[in-house]
């Protein structure tokens, strides 16, 4: 079993030997002075320690983690003991502390199968780096490390850094943002890194190196031979340090993704990149969003790309930048032949038409260029334009010509390895004449290929696609059925409730009487004989003792009707004037008649005013001054009714005096 000692001796250097796992028993036991005196007066505690380091030297795995835990007193994770033997290793988020990163570290001293493991905030601080230090300069298999946001401060930065100077571990990757390093501690991580040639990405970022502490890897960047990937975002670097990196990256000749958003360098940072960027042809990817630079500094920027040959992906979001500096940038990639620039962010600026013009212009000559902008100014309340699914188009031209999916990317993928690139897909894409497709179709298709940002396209993730495009489809004719289906029921329901209306109306419609009347009592007849129609859509008179108006309006609308109707009406006025009242209080309300279809008209005709079947019967109430009258079919007389009606009209004919009206008069 390989030795290591987690607590290294003062009058040693870390590097220069190391006590085994079991001497870790006696150092631990010896921390309290109190179990000192105990063991010095116990004679079995020897033997109690013997025994430990010969079950130590059998221990392997989930045992010895368990045994580490007894012995450094922490809680076991369950998790770590169960997939020991898994390459990939999460414990972030676990709470820890320095004591549980040494129990991990005691069990992964031997351990051959993690290669990437994962301790993020988890308070480790600087006594559990020391501990991990220590396994990973006898492990040999872990290659990815992530101790971010662990308090580890400059005591724990500067194990880490006596590790890379050592170039002892394997590590390839190495993650540290959020660990309270300061500007003394950037000096440490430039003169390691300077000889490491196996470190090759490194994350600093929200650390608080500031100016000093960018001058300081500054230097780093201009000697470093191995990172290819370099984070320092939010770390205060500001403009002297800004210009101290763009002078490092100006000889740098490994260095790939630099990342340093959100570090307020400003348009003279700008610049010192941009010049930087005339020199250098290897970075592929920079990433300045949130620097303040304005459109100055983005003009200053694009003097560097009109020149450099190398550069695909450029971050300049959350910047002060309006379409003027968007226009400066996306000149600088056309005045650039050899430019390979792929994605452009500014996706917090306002875009205008000339810019969308230009930028389908720039497009013609580097189809895999991608701007991602904020929005087109001016055009914000104006309704998108509405375009064909991608994904369906693709499909049409495969039913048309009888091809499978498989041929359409195979014709894509050269290597045949199942994945293409982006920036590759994009521009096949742009360049093809087949398929109508223009540029914002082509994105959106990219961005539905590429949902994570991974930058590559794979066969898998069309035909998911393809798939959901069908799923698509069938949900909107079901949703139109539906919809269709929803306004038939509702047109029905409608329908119903008209006719259920009309129904109501026609039952209740057979009396016309006024206010304060009683109605009389109608004999029992066949309701076949009553109309469908309303009755208070008929042209009905109705009158009431409540108006001033005198007869003499009413006379020429009874004139219009024909038949006995008006001779029965005109003679029972002085029947009523004998109650008291006279002609002038009489009034008569007029409905008109509905137009009516072929199939009611002979309906109709059975109630007709005009005919003679219109019978008006009064009767005086003592309480008011009101006359009712009553429409009803001839079918429905009694001989009752008939005699009432021939000697009422016999009475008023032949004492018209007695009542103080003439016949003249009442007619």
């Amino acid at each position: 079993m390989k030795q290591i000692s987690f607590i290294p001796d003062q009058n040693e250097e870390m590097s220069e030997g190391s006590l085994s796992v079991e001497s870790l028993l006696l150092a631990d036991q010896s921390n309290s002075p109190a179990e000192e005196k105990t063991r010095a007066d116990s004679s079995d505690t020897d033997l109690e320690i013997e025994d430990t380091e010969r079950s130590f030297a059998t221990m392997k795995g989930a045992e010895l983690y368990l045994e580490a835990c007894k012995l450094v007193g922490v809680v076991p994770v369950s998790y770590f003991g169960r997939n020991m033997e898994e390459p990939y290793m999460n414990l972030n988020h676990h709470g820890l502390g320095p004591q549980g990163a040494k129990a991990i570290a005691i069990a992964l001293v031997s351990n051959t199968t993690i290669t990437h493991l994962e301790l993020e905030d988890n308070w480790i601080l600087a006594e559990g780096v020391m501990c991990l230090v220590q396994m990973l300069r006898e492990n040999c298999y872990i290659q990815e490390l992530n101790i971010s946001n662990n308090h580890i401060g400059t005591e724990g930065a500067e194990a880490i850094c006596r590790m890379f100077l050592d170039n002892i571990s394997s590590l390839r990757a190495v993650q540290l943002s959020g660990n309270n390093f300061r500007e003394e501690t950037a000096q440490y991580f430039a003169e390691a890194l300077v000889g490491n040639y196996r470190v090759k990405e490194l994350d600093l970022g929200h650390n608080e190196f500031s100016e000093k502490g960018g001058e300081h890897l500054g230097q780093m960047l201009a000697n470093n031979e191995a990172l290819e990937f370099l984070n320092l975002s939010w770390n205060h670097l500001r403009m002297k340090g800004a210009v101290a990196l763009g002078a490092g990256l100006r000889v740098n000749g490994t260095l790939k993704i630099l990342d340093l958003s959100w570090n307020g360098f400003g348009n003279e940072g700008a610049l010192a990149l941009g010049e930087a960027l005339k020199l250098n042809n290897i970075l592929v990817q920079l990433d300045i969003s949130s620097n303040h630079i304005n459109n100055e500094g983005a003009g200053k920027l694009a003097k560097g790309l009109e020149v450099n040959g190398n550069l695909k992906i450029l971050k300049l979001s959350h910047n002060p930048l309006t379409v003027e500096g968007a226009v400066a940038l996306v000149t600088s990639i056309r005045k650039n032949p050899k430019s390979k620039m792929e994605e452009i962010n500014i996706s917090n600026v306002l875009v205008n038409g000339s810019f969308l013009k230009l930028l389908d212009v720039v497009c013609q000559v580097h189809p895999e260029l991608d701007v991602i902008y904020g929005g087109v100014r001016g055009f914000i309340s104006k309704k998108p334009e509405q375009r064909p699914d991608p994904m369906k188009l693709i499909q049409n031209y495969l039913d048309e010509r009888k091809l499978r999916l498989w041929d359409f990317f195979r014709n894509m993928d050269k290597n045949g390895s199942m994945k293409i690139p982006v920036a590759e897909f994009r521009k096949a894409m742009m360049q093809q004449s087949r398929i109508p497709l223009d540029r914002a179709q082509i994105g959106e298709l990219v961005h539905k290929l590429d949902r994570h940002r991974t930058g590559m396209v794979d066969y898998r993730s069309l035909v998911d696609t393809q798939k959901q495009m069908v799923r698509d489809q069938r949900w909107q004719l079901r949703k139109e059925e539906s919809r269709q289906k929803k306004e038939k029921h509702k047109s029905e329901r409608v329908l119903q409730t008209f006719k259920s209306a009309v129904e109501m109306v026609t039952s209740c419609s057979s009396l016309v009487m006024c206010p304060g009347q009683k109605p009389l009592a109608l004999p029992k007849s066949d309701p076949a004989h009553f109309s469908t129609t309303s009755l208070s859509s008929w042209c009905q008179p109705a009158i009431t003792g409540e108006s001033t108006s005198s007869q003499n309006s009413a006379e020429p609308a009874f004139s219009e009707q024909k038949g006995p109707s008006n001779h029965q009406l005109s003679q029972s006025e002085p029947h009523s004037a004998s109650r008291g009242m006279s002609t002038s209080d009489l009034e008569v309300k007029f409905y008109s008649q509905p137009n009516l279809s072929i199939s009611e008209a002979q309906t109709h005709s059975q109630y007709t005013i005009a005919t003679s079947d219109l019978e008006t019967y009064s009767k005086a109430q003592s309480s008011d001054n009101a006359t009712s009258y009553r429409v009803m079919p001839r079918e429905t007389r009694s001989s009752a009714h008939e005699s009432h009606y021939l000697a009422r009209n016999r009475h008023a004919a032949s004492s018209p005096q007695k009542h103080g009206h003439s016949a003249k008069s009442s007619k």
